[in-house]
């Protein structure tokens, strides 16, 4: 009896062998499943936050964009209405406007046309101390030396009137140290008178002149004609030479 015992607890003893491996090899499996359905489950919930999220922002940026286009909205200028400007009532008869009226009258019948077959008036009345020479020298006493002189030296006490010698226009009054106060008038195609060593000009640089204007007064001489005394420096120019005045003056 014993020796048929002894087979049955060796098969005992591995059948419960066997159980026990084959329960620990299901409660590794478990293990690992358990561990699995863990893992899985995190990465859902992750992956739904991250959806959450991303629709947050989705529903978000719509009304970003919104209050962007508020912000950004400009108000409509205002257009101003022009300053409306007065006229002058052309029935009131105010000294401005007789004053326009008589400038642009004088204005338009204005004209200055000089030409060869023309005459001057004299500048003032007295003899030549001096004559027109560009061809040869002649002498000034003043400086002692043999000169040309490119207009004619007219003797005439202080403060007698220079008057123009035809219609023109001023065109420069300038002070040199030999012919002193000076007043250059154009007379049209390309002739121009100059005035010298005069004093008190009444005329103003634009100014229309005619025939017999008072241009200013006699002055005393300039220290290059200290000499020769009182005298007008009376120039002609034709295109900016000079030419002989005395051609051109009534006898």
């Amino acid at each position: 009896m014993n020796k048929r015992q002894k087979p049955s607890q060796k098969m005992k003893g591995a059948t419960v062998a066997a159980v026990l491996c084959f329960v620990a090899a299901i409660a590794i499996v478990g293990t690992y499943t358990f561990s699995d359905y863990k893992r899985i489950q995190r990465e859902e919930q992750f992956a739904k936050a991250v959806e959450d999220d991303t629709k947050e922002e989705e529903k978000e940026e719509p009304a970003e964009e919104a209050n962007n286009l508020v912000f950004k909205q400009e108000e409509p200028e205002v257009e101003e209405e022009p300053e409306e400007l007065e006229m002058p009532d052309p029935t009131e008869n105010t000294d401005s406007n007789l004053q326009t009226g008589v400038q642009s009258t004088a204005g338009s019948s204005t004209s200055i046309n000089f030409s060869e077959d023309s005459k001057l008036l004299w500048p003032v009345n007295g003899s030549i101390l001096m004559s027109y020479s560009m061809d040869k020298t002649v002498y000034f006493s003043t400086l002692d030396q043999y000169k040309y002189n490119p207009a004619v030296i007219i003797s005439g006490a202080e403060g007698d009137q220079v008057l123009c010698g035809t219609t023109g226009i001023v065109k420069s009054i300038d002070i040199t140290a030999e012919t002193g106060t000076t007043v250059n008038v154009d007379i049209g195609n390309g002739y121009e008178l100059f005035y010298g060593q005069l004093k008190e000009v009444p005329v103003n640089v634009g100014d229309y002149v005619e025939a017999k204007s008072v241009l200013g007064y006699v002055s005393q001489p300039t220290k290059y004609y200290s000499v020769e005394g009182c005298n007008v420096y009376f120039e002609m120019r034709k295109d900016g030479q000079p030419v002989n005045p005395v051609e051109y003056l009534e006898e």
